[in-house]
């Protein structure tokens, strides 16, 4: 990537040895506090033909117009709305941008501190395969919160 060519020895960033991610379905990063998880058209129909609903339907059930966007509903505990009882995704699949970036967001990779302070809720953040530089920056890249 040009890009990478381009940063100096001292510009690389601290996650530059790459970081171990494996997702554990654990439902964690999709409860708690009460968020956003922004949706667009294209992925509203994605969603809806993997739970086998018409679009119309999907949006008056599960999503809601917002100042931004478009998010996915919350339940009353601020789970989101697509999690099942067992706290597995009924989209995984199919699931958002915001969603498959996890969790490579610019707000995680701030910091060694920051991106500590996530782990702390997300199992899976240490484990699992090693992403690279590269794979990282660009999940990164497409997500920006």
């Amino acid at each position: 990537m040009a890009w990478l060519s381009q940063l100096k020895p001292q510009e690389s960033p601290w996650y530059a040895e790459g970081l171990h991610f494996g997702c554990q379905a654990c439902g964690r990063c999709c409860s708690g506090a009460p968020g956003y998880v922004w949706v667009d058209e294209e992925e509203i129909v994605e969603i809806s033909a993997s739970l086998r609903l018409a679009a119309a339907d999907f949006r008056r059930l599960y999503v809601r117009r917002l100042w931004r966007g478009m998010s996915l509903r919350e339940k009353a505990n601020y789970d989101c709305v697509l999690l099942d009882g067992n706290g597995r995704c009924t989209a995984y699949e199919t699931r958002p941008l915001q969603c498959r970036t996890w969790p490579f967001w610019p707000s995680n990779l701030a910091s060694p501190e920051a991106w500590d302070e996530v782990s702390r809720r997300c199992p899976g953040m240490g484990r699992g395969p090693l992403y690279a530089l590269e794979q990282i920056e660009a999940l990164r890249l497409e997500m920006k919160v």
